[in-house]
């Protein structure tokens, strides 16, 4: 990762200056430039100020030799200068130290949205490149006085983020069960971890992802994350879907489809990077994450349409679409962290292509039985930077998925396929504790690169649970 301090412009190669509306300085800094001595230059490149504009400028008798002006416009707020540091990473990769006036802009909350955009900015996955890029950013300064903790948090939250991306991105030969569940042992040492074989997911009754795992050669895994500080003042359980790979089973997708399929862990990947910065950060909150992991594949013995499954604590699934097999390894996992007695329950996943029919790639769907909780992963959402909208967990919808054979069907109608998964999970959920749902399925990858997101793994929900974890230590 970059090395971030505070300190002076002094031996930096590029200074970063933030330029409001009208090109009005944002920095009251010494070292902010004369913006009406190059007028004419800014005129003549339109270079104004407004959101997302960039400009280079040489300054040979200035304290750098070149200065980048940052565009910021007339409505700032923490998420414009976390997607401003994020270009401003990207475009300053061949300078190896960078020092930076962005954070001086006056909003609260922005040392930390530079550190944190320019990490997530500086994003590359180059595991399986003969060529890795050459960018040579290694150090920003944030010109002027430590400001506190920012740095600390934004690297701790950083990390988590990257930890995700990298997961998904990973190719799923790469990435099966064993190795997932191995990964996490290399997570915070503040964390504790249990992982349930094969056989053991058939003696405790995970039947949900037993069934799905039937026709994966790679055997699945129930991997259980523990962080118990001692002065924990809230228990949050987070369970995350762990598809590694999702060829539809026997209700085979598309092979289009199927071409981006190793995101479908998303969820998993992201419970795995929060619980690392959560426990990085020592946040006063006990954590227990629960990530099913297993393939979903077609071979001879894979689970069947009409099949029925048991999943944990008994309820039973007649399975219908093989396709909508993460709503199967959710029951197992919201049953589990019923048992821990939670305060708070929050599952992701990328579940239903029907959400992102509705809120399209950058908005999360979040549902939830408790109003009191969706307020809090709502805000803990816009705190972060990550878009959530509530959807309705409609009970009349319940009909949809009752069965003739079973406690309930894996699918209902083709409509409102967002509300009627949730309303499966919400039967898995002990009575009278706190649950929130969020669907991933679009922000969880990223179908073009800009600001801080790169194309691929987002690493989506890892910034809003740290929130969450906040609130509740908070409380």
């Amino acid at each position: 990762m970059i090395n971030v301090s505070h300190g002076g412009v002094d031996g930096a190669d590029l200074l970063v200056v933030p330029v409001l509306a009208d090109r009005t300085p944002g920095s009251t800094d010494d070292a902010m430039p004369d913006l009406d001595a190059i007028s004419d230059l800014l005129d003549a490149k339109d270079f104004t100020g407004k959101p997302k504009q960039l400009q280079f400028v040489a300054t040979p008798d200035g304290p750098t030799p070149e200065v980048l002006l940052v565009g910021l416009g007339d409505e700032v707020d923490t998420e414009t200068v976390r997607r401003a540091a994020g270009s401003v990473a990207r475009a300053a990769g061949r300078y190896a130290r960078v020092a930076t006036l962005l954070h001086d802009v006056d909003i609260d909350g922005a040392d930390e949205a530079v550190v944190l955009g320019t990490h997530l900015g500086a994003y590359r996955f180059e595991e399986y490149l003969s060529e890795p890029s050459k960018d040579k950013l290694s150090s920003l300064v944030l010109v002027g006085s430590d400001h506190g903790t920012a740095i600390e948090r934004a690297e701790a939250v950083a990390k988590g983020v990257v930890l995700a991306r990298d997961l998904v991105n990973r190719p799923a030969k790469d990435k099966p069960p064993t190795a997932l569940a191995d990964i996490a042992s290399s997570l915070s040492p503040a964390v504790s971890v249990t992982v349930y074989d094969e056989h053991e997911i058939v003696e405790r009754g995970f039947g949900g992802l037993e069934a799905v795992n039937a026709g994966a050669d790679h055997p699945a895994r129930m991997v259980v994350l523990e962080y118990r500080p001692d002065d924990a003042k809230a228990t949050l359980a987070l369970v995350g879907k762990g598809i590694v790979f999702d060829s539809g089973g026997l209700s085979i997708k598309p092979a289009g489809m199927m071409e981006t399929m190793k995101t479908d862990m998303a969820g998993a990947a992201a419970v795995y990077g929060a619980v690392q910065a959560i426990a990085e950060l020592g946040l006063p909150v006990n954590v227990i994450g629960i990530t099913p992991f297993t393939e979903n594949m077609t071979g001879g013995s894979a689970t069947r349409p009409g099949d029925v499954m048991r999943a944990y604590g008994g309820k039973t699934i007649e399975i219908l679409n093989t396709d909508a097999e993460g709503r199967l390894v959710l029951a197992d996992g919201l049953g589990l962290a019923g048992e821990f007695e939670p305060d708070l329950i929050v599952d992701i996943a990328t579940l239903t292509g029907a959400c992102k029919v509705a809120l399209g790639l950058h908005i999360a769907g979040l549902l939830s039985n408790d109003e009191d909780a969706a307020e809090l992963v709502l805000g803990a959402g816009d705190r972060a930077g990550e878009k959530l909208w509530r959807l309705p967990l409609e009970a009349e919808y319940r009909s949809q998925v009752e069965s003739d054979v079973a406690d309930m069907k894996n699918t209902g109608s083709r409509y409102g396929g967002t509300i009627t998964a949730a309303l499966i999970l919400s039967e898995f959920v002990p009575d009278d504790t706190p649950w929130v749902h969020l669907d991933i399925a679009g922000p969880g990858r990223v179908e073009s690169t800009e600001h801080y997101l790169t194309k691929g793994g987002s690493g989506f929900g890892v910034r809003t649970l740290v929130a969450v974890a906040e609130e509740l230590s908070a409380s």
